[in-house]
């Protein structure tokens, strides 16, 4: 099948400091023409500006229906790619080809003309994308009901908010019929509901075989939205393929694997300070209690803590939290639950161990965090102390695709097949 989006060897160059200008006036463009002898003295015996690559040497290949996430940290050239993709920039080298019409949604402002109206700009917006007045008046009224402002239709945009404006944007972009959707992390403008309603609108662009490319920091978004993943970093794609092995690989790089027993004293860290955490190991148990370098969902995990006390407290809770890749609490257990409290001197030091039975996680990277506080108080806080992985179990795996999600619960099912009309029932498998 011929790709509809084909990127070869593309890199992007920016100086470091250079200055933006807005457009020229004809009597600005003669007295820079004069100046250009006095310049050319003045840049004599300067070094040479500084330079920076957004992207470097980028290589990939997007086929028809396929939704593309695309993550990385900040600053590793992801909305640079999207803007040559959406031929906003220029390359600095390498090419790009698209076989269809683009739409897309990136900073807030990028598309519209902020004197013309919310209904100046659809029209507007489906023409730059060749469809016909009575193709955008046939999709209009489903894109004011997406956007849900209608009565500001006939108000210049530079008025509306960016939660308005946001709005009005996706429901164009989505519903004028391209072939490709690209859009940014400037959904995280709008309300949550709003954020809902658009991975839904763009899931049914996916299932009409348009192509998307999705760019976010919302790892549970990408994973439930995409079916192939892209991650970028200083320039470079790291690693393409599978949604869950990508992510996978980007956890690993933002809360690297941890010793059997890691020494806490250098983490970033909230609180009082009058006692701290200063160790975490973290043991995986199999079958028989024997040590695993991984775990297996329905395995124990043991979680041992160090805490040293640097002024005395009295009653406080040690806590437990354990966050999946896109950072949400899944597991939050502590000593306060059991109606156990943490009493400490100064000099003294305390072992806690947090025993967990069946740990029905599905495969993945995990992030243990440690909490210490009462009366009030935050006495230690260590979002991310530790990371550890859950991988499938080979012995009973019988389905090679990983879904989302995080909690794997036990089960039993039953599956009957009934022969109508006079046949009876026969049970063909039960577990």
């Amino acid at each position: 099948m011929k790709p509809i989006i084909r990127v070869e060897n593309l890199s992007k160059q920016y100086r470091i400091g250079a200055r933006q200008g807005g457009y020229d006036t004809l009597r600005d463009v003669i007295s820079g023409t004069l100046r250009v002898p006095l310049n050319l003295v003045r840049r004599q015996g300067r070094a040479a500006p500084k330079t920076i690559w957004a992207l470097r040497d980028v290589t990939f290949d997007i086929q028809p229906g396929d939704v593309v996430g695309i993550i990385g940290s900040n600053g590793a050239g992801k909305s640079t790619l999207l803007k040559i993709l959406s031929r906003i920039t220029e390359p600095t080298a390498g090419k790009i080809e698209l076989y269809g019409r683009v739409a897309s949604l990136l900073e807030v402002g990028t598309g519209f003309h902020p004197e013309l109206t919310g209904r100046e700009n659809i029209f507007l917006n489906g023409a730059i994308l060749g469809m016909r007045k009575v193709e955008i008046e046939r999709k209009f009224d489903e894109i004011v009901a997406f956007a849900e402002i209608e009565k500001f239709m006939d108000t210049p945009v530079k008025r509306y908010s960016s939660g308005m404006y946001v709005r009005l944007a996706f429901a164009v972009a989505a519903h004028l019929e391209p072939e490709i959707l690209i859009v940014d992390e400037v959904l995280a403008v709008g309300d949550a509901a709003f954020q809902k309603k658009c991975l839904g609108k763009m899931n049914d662009v996916a299932k009409h075989g348009r192509t998307v490319l999705f760019v976010s920091h919302n790892m549970g978004a990408v994973g439930t939205l995409c079916n192939r993943c892209l991650l970028i970093e200083e320039g470079k794609v790291e690693h393409d393929g599978k949604v869950a092995d990508v992510i996978s690989a980007y956890q690993s790089r933002l809360y690297p694997a941890v010793a059997p027993t890691s020494e806490l004293g250098k983490v970033d860290r909230y609180g009082s300070g009058k006692a701290k955490f200063t160790s975490v190991g973290i043991t995986h148990l199999g079958p028989e209690r024997s040590e695993k370098p991984f775990l297996y969902p329905g395995e124990d995990l043991l979680v041992d803590i160090t805490i040293a006390g640097e002024s005395d407290i009295t009653d406080a809770n040690v806590a437990l939290i354990i966050y999946d890749y896109s950072g949400y609490r899944i597991i939050d257990t502590n000593t306060a639950i059991k109606g156990s409290f943490l009493s400490l001197q100064r000099g003294e030091e305390a072992k806690v161990q947090f025993q967990l039975h069946e740990v029905l996680l599905k495969p993945g990277t995990y992030v243990v965090g440690l909490w210490l506080g009462g009366n009030g108080e935050i006495i230690d806080g260590i979002t991310y102390a530790a990371s550890f992985s859950v991988e499938a179990d080979p012995e009973t795996i019988r389905h090679s695709e990983t879904f989302p999600g995080t909690y794997q619960c036990k089960y039993s099912y039953e599956l009957q097949i009934d022969k109508l009309p006079q046949n009876g029932s026969r049970i063909v498998n039960s577990d």
